[in-house]
């Protein structure tokens, strides 16, 4: 009778210790889920422990945390800065900066804040280039100026984990009064460009009727063409001409026209 009482006490117990161990495993049994384009990160206590893919993972004891770090391509738009260009002209520019973190342990751990860090190099960047250009060669050196910015920026930032792809210059605005000089500027131009094509029209045409007064002159029969096919002309259009014939009327073939009429009396 006793070794059943025995029994039944330890089935209690053991039943007693299920259920106290199914009420913590959750405690102890944790699911981490990493999504697509992402990295976690694992701490123990604090202490980082490892990196994990995408997808689930289970880990078993106490004190786990998880941070996230996205490794998708990204942007950052530097807002608009006050630079002084080599001339002492005062410019505001902006810039957008693509980038993607390629070692997210080391972007999470070097520094407290890695986006601001990227954000102050870009900045130093561009008042360090800007600063050796002059204003007329900043709008036709736009892209060069990006790869400037590039070569500066890129070995700061691969310290922190994280690979600059591209810089460029998105907005430049102008002070009001040199606005008002490059308009006037690029309108000169234009008015001397078009003066000088008008320039060269009116040579060409000079050139042409110079060269036609050379023919005309060594071919004097050539004004009777040109006279009969402006007579055609004005005859198909239907209208009515009245042509002057000129003094030195050259005719078509060759001879001597007589004066006066054939005599057709027989001498008496």
């Amino acid at each position: 009778m006793n070794y059943e009482i025995i029994i039944v006490i330890a089935i209690a117990i053991g039943s007693f210790l299920a259920v106290i161990a199914a009420l913590k495993a959750p405690r102890f049994r944790h699911a981490f889920l990493v999504p697509e384009g992402y990295v976690g990160l694992l701490y123990h206590k604090g202490k980082f422990v490892e990196a994990l893919g995408a997808g689930r993972h289970i880990r078993w004891g106490r004190h786990f945390t998880l941070g996230a770090q996205d490794l998708r391509k990204a942007a950052l738009l530097v807002a608009v800065q006050e630079v002084l260009t080599a001339d002492n002209v005062g410019l505001k520019l902006s810039l957008l900066v693509s980038y993607h973190v390629t070692d997210p342990v080391k972007a999470a751990h070097e520094t407290q804040n890695w986006q601001g860090d990227l954000y102050n190099a870009a900045q130093l960047a561009l008042r360090a280039v800007v600063s050796g250009v002059a204003v007329d060669a900043l709008l036709n050196q736009r892209l060069e100026i990006g790869a400037q910015l590039l070569a500066r920026v890129q070995p700061e930032t691969a310290k922190l984990g994280i690979n600059v792809l591209a810089i460029e210059v998105k907005d430049v605005m102008f002070p009001a009064e040199l606005k008002r000089a490059f308009t006037e500027v690029l309108k000169a131009k234009q008015e001397g460009q078009a003066a000088l094509e008008r320039a060269r029209g009116e040579s060409a045409a000079l050139r042409n009727l110079a060269n036609a007064a050379r023919v005309l002159e060594g071919n004097p029969a050539l004004m009777n063409l040109r006279v009969l096919q402006s007579l055609a002309s004005a005859q198909n259009a239907g209208n009515t001409l009245v042509l002057g014939m000129p003094a030195g009327f050259v005719p078509l073939k060759n001879g001597t026209a007589s004066s006066h009429a054939p005599n057709t009396e027989e001498p008496s």
